[in-house]
C-alpha cells in the first residue's frame, strides 16, 4: 500500500478527468478489501493515524504517518490477527483505539468494546478497558465485562477521555447498567463521573458535564429523556415543549446553555433545534418533513454543526448559514470533488487542517488532508485505488407512489449508456428495521451492472432515514405491506421502461434474503429467480435461535416486528411455504454464522425437499454472517452471475453494450 509519500495535489480547484466508456471489471475488484478503513488526524495536525488492513484481511493494524513526509511510518500491532477501529486522538502523541470484528455485511471493522492505548511510537502500550482471563497462577489484569467506548476528550488535559461503559447484560440481573468514567489514557487510571442503572447514552457540555442521557424502554423500545438544565442540576425528565419523544445532544456553546440538538415530538423525521437548556425554549434551525437528518456537518475543532445532510432519498446539504467560514469551504471541497459528498473528519487544534473524505456512487472514498494556509490538499490514501469510477455505472435516486399511496424512495443503478429495458436485479436491504440503503458506492450493485443487469434497491416501510414513525410502520408487516412496497418498486421499474418485465431476479443477504424468497411468493408473476444469501427464513425459529433472541430487550424486539401470532409467522415464512416459490432459486450462507445459524438454511433446504423442489446451494465453512475471505466473495459473484445467466435468458448476463 502507498499512503502518502502523500501525494500533493497543486491546488484544491483542479479539474475531474473526463468519463471513459465502461469495461467488465473482474469479480476478483470488486471482492477485495479496502486497503485503509478509517483515519484520524492528531490535534496539532502534524500526524494521521490509519487503520490499515493486512495483505490477507486477518488483522487490521494503525499505521502512524507523518504529514511533512518526515520521519518514517510507525506500524502498531495491538495483539495477533486482530482488528482495530474507532480511532481517538486523546493527545498530539497518545491515540485510543478499540479491538474490532469484522461484519462481512459492514464496510469497517466494528468496536466489541474492549480500548486499547498507545503513544505514537508504540513503546508504550496500555489495555484500557477489556476483559482478560487468568492465564495459570497469573491473574488478568482487566475484568471489565462489557463493552467500552470514548465519548468525550478533555481537551485541556492531554490524555484524559470520558469513557462509557455499558455491562454485559446478564440472565442473572437482566440489567447492562452504564458507567461513565474519566479516564486517563497513559496509565489507564479511572474514576466514575456518571452512573444509570440501564443501558444509557450519555451528551457533555463543553466542560464534559453530561447534559442529556438517553435510555429506553425494554418493553417498547421507546426513549426515555433526562436532562440537566444547568450543569449543577439534578437529572429532570426532559419537558415534552423540548421534546416530544426523542433527542440527540450535538453541541452544547461555551455558555453552558445554546445547544444544538435533533429532536422528533411524535416519530416524524428528527428536526435540527437550537435549545436554551435553562429556559427550556427551542427553534427550529434546520430540517425536512420527509426524511431524517442523515449526517451532521461540524466546523473547526471541537466547532458546533454548521450544516446538515439528507440521504434517504436524493442526497442534499442544508447550511446553517451559507455565508459562513466552515460552510464556504465545505462548498468550495464539494465544488472540487464533483459527483461527490465531501465530509469534514477533523480539525488540527489551530483549525488550518482539516481531515476530510469523499465518496460517491462511482467510488469507494478517499481520505484527505486540507491546508488551509497553502490551499493545497494532500491525498492520504484511497479506500480501493484499483476501483477507477470511470468503470462504474451510476446510481440514481427514484421515487414513487404505493397502492396505499405512500411515496417510496430508492435507487437504480444501471450500466453507463444502457438503453431500453433491462434485466433486473431486485435487492432488498437488511436490518430491516432502521436500515435503509442511500446513495454511494455499493459493490453488490456495480459488480451486477458491470454485467448488465439493472439494480432496484427500494427502502420499504420500516426502512430507517425517515424517522422513527416510518420504521414502526413495518412492524408486523414483514410478509405484508414491507412485501407490496418492493413489488410496486418492481412495477414502477417495468411501467417506467426501466426493467424488462420477462428478465427480473430478486437476491438479498440476511433480512433481504428473507425478502427475497418471500417476494415471489407474495408476487410470483414478477419473478424469474431468487437468490437468497444468510437469509432468515422461518420467523418462529427466529425466535428461538441466532443472536436476535438474545435478552429480554431482543425477545420484546422480535415480538413488536414479527408479532406473536404463530399462525401468521408461519404463513410469512419461506421455509414453511417453500410449495409456493415457482422459481429457481440459490440459497448461500456461512457455516459459522451466528446472527442467522445454519437452522434457518437447513430449514429451507428441508422445505424445498419436501416440496419435491431442487435448489442450487453454497455453504462455505468458516464464513459467517457474509463472506469475509475475498476468494469466498469472488466465487460468489461468478457464481451469482452464472445462475442469473441462466435463469434470466440469453444474454442477459453478458456485458453491456458500451464494454470494452
Amino acid at each position: 500500500m502507498k499512503h502518502a509519500r502523500i501525494r500533493l495535489f497543486a491546488a484544491l480547484f483542479a479539474a475531474a478527468p473526463a468519463l471513459l466508456p465502461a469495461q467488465v471489471i473482474p469479480a476478483e475488484d470488486f471482492s477485495r478489501h479496502s486497503e485503509v478503513s478509517e483515519v484520524a488526524m492528531s490535534p496539532d495536525g502534524r500526524h494521521v493515524a490509519m487503520a490499515v488492513p493486512t495483505a490477507d484481511g486477518l488483522e487490521t493494524q494503525l499505521h502512524i504517518v507523518p504529514l511533512d513526509n518526515s520521519g518514517k511510518v510507525q506500524v502498531l500491532r495491538f495483539s495477533k490477527q486482530q482488528h482495530v477501529s474507532d480511532i481517538v486522538w486523546t493527545a498530539d502523541d497518545q491515540v485510543v483505539v478499540a479491538r474490532a470484528k469484522v461484519d462481512p455485511l459492514e464496510t469497517e471493522p466494528k468496536s466489541y468494546g474492549e480500548l486499547l492505548a498507545s503513544n505514537i511510537t508504540g513503546k508504550d502500550q496500555e489495555v484500557l478497558f477489556a476483559y482478560i482471563p487468568d492465564d495459570g497462577t497469573k491473574a488478568g489484569r482487566r475484568k471489565d465485562e462489557g463493552f467500552a467506548s470514548i465519548v468525550d476528550r478533555v481537551d485541556d488535559k492531554a490524555g484524559i477521555a470520558l469513557v462509557d461503559f455499558t455491562r454485559w447484560f446478564t440472565i442473572l440481573d437482566q440489567k447492562s447498567p452504564t458507567t461513565i468514567f474519566r479516564v486517563n489514557t497513559r496509565t489507564g487510571e479511572r474514576t466514575q463521573e456518571e452512573f444509570h442503572p440501564y443501558s444509557a447514552s450519555f451528551a457533555f457540555d463543553s466542560h464534559h458535564k453530561a447534559r442529556v442521557r438517553v435510555s429506553w424502554s425494554e418493553q417498547t423500545g421507546a426513549p426515555i429523556l433526562a436532562y440537566r438544565p444547568r450543569p449543577a442540576d439534578d437529572w429532570k425528565p426532559v419537558p415534552a415543549k423540548v421534546a416530544g419523544y426523542s433527542m440527540q445532544l450535538l453541541h452544547v456553546a461555551d455558555d453552558d446553555d445554546t445547544a444544538l440538538a435533533l429532536i422528533s415530538d411524535k416519530g416524524e423525521p428528527a428536526q435540527l433545534y437550537r435549545l436554551s437548556l435553562a429556559n427550556g425554549t427551542r427553534e427550529r434551525v434546520a430540517g425536512r418533513d420527509d426524511m431524517d437528518v442523515a449526517g451532521v456537518l461540524y466546523g473547526g475543532y471541537r466547532g458546533a454543526p454548521f450544516g446538515v445532510l439528507f440521504n434517504a432519498g436524493k442526497p442534499s446539504v442544508q447550511y446553517l448559514d451559507p455565508k459562513s467560514e466552515w460552510a464556504g469551504l465545505h462548498a468550495g471541497l464539494m465544488k472540487a470533488f464533483p459527483g461527490q459528498l465531501v465530509w469534514l473528519r477533523s480539525f488540527s487544534r489551530d483549525n488550518r487542517k482539516v481531515l476530510f473524505t469523499t465518496s460517491g456512487d462511482r467510488t469507494p472514498g478517499a481520505y484527505y488532508v486540507f491546508d488551509r494556509d497553502s490551499n493545497q490538499v494532500q491525498l492520504i490514501n484511497e479506500a480501493q485505488p484499483w476501483i477507477k469510477s470511470e468503470r462504474l455505472a451510476p446510481m440514481t435516486p427514484v421515487s414513487f407512489q404505493t397502492r396505499d399511496g405512500l411515496t417510496l424512495h430508492g435507487l437504480y443503478t444501471a450500466p453507463a449508456g444502457a438503453k431500453g429495458p433491462l434485466p433486473m436485479i431486485v435487492m432488498p436491504h437488511g436490518g430491516p428495521h432502521g436500515p435503509y440503503d442511500a446513495w454511494g458506492y455499493n459493490r453488490d450493485a456495480q459488480f451486477l451492472a458491470s454485467r448488465g443487469y439493472a439494480v432496484l434497491q427500494v427502502n420499504f416501510r420500516g426502512s430507517g432515514g425517515r424517522g422513527w414513525a416510518f420504521e414502526y410502520s413495518g412492524y408486523g408487516e414483514w410478509g405484508g405491506k414491507m412485501m407490496d412496497d418492493i413489488a410496486d418498486g418492481v412495477r414502477w421499474a417495468i411501467d417506467n421502461g426501466r426493467a424488462d418485465a420477462s428478465r427480473i431476479c430478486t437476491y438479498g443477504a440476511s433480512f433481504g434474503g428473507y425478502a427475497a424468497l418471500m417476494n415471489p411468493i407474495r408476487y410470483p408473476e414478477l419473478y424469474r429467480c431468487a437468490v437468497g444469501y444468510v437469509g432468515v427464513y422461518d420467523l418462529p425459529l427466529m425466535k428461538k435461535v441466532g443472536d436476535p433472541q438474545r435478552g429480554r430487550g431482543n425477545r420484546n424486539y422480535l415480538d413488536r416486528a414479527l408479532g406473536t401470532d404463530e399462525a401468521v409467522m408461519i404463513a410469512n415464512s419461506p421455509a414453511r411455504n417453500a410449495t409456493k416459490i415457482k422459481v429457481p432459486v440459490m440459497l448461500v450462507q456461512g457455516s459459522a454464522d451466528t446472527r442467522v445459524p445454519m437452522d434457518q438454511f437447513d430449514a429451507m433446504v428441508t422445505g424445498f425437499r419436501k416440496a419435491g423442489v431442487s435448489v442450487e446451494t453454497m455453504v462455505v465453512k468458516g464464513e459467517g454472517h457474509g463472506f469475509y475471505k475475498p476468494e469466498n466473495r469472488a466465487e460468489l459473484y461468478r457464481r451469482l452471475e452464472a445462475f442469473l445467466a441462466r435463469n434470466l435468458g440469453p444474454g442477459a448476463g453478458a456485458a453491456p453494450a458500451t464494454a470494452k
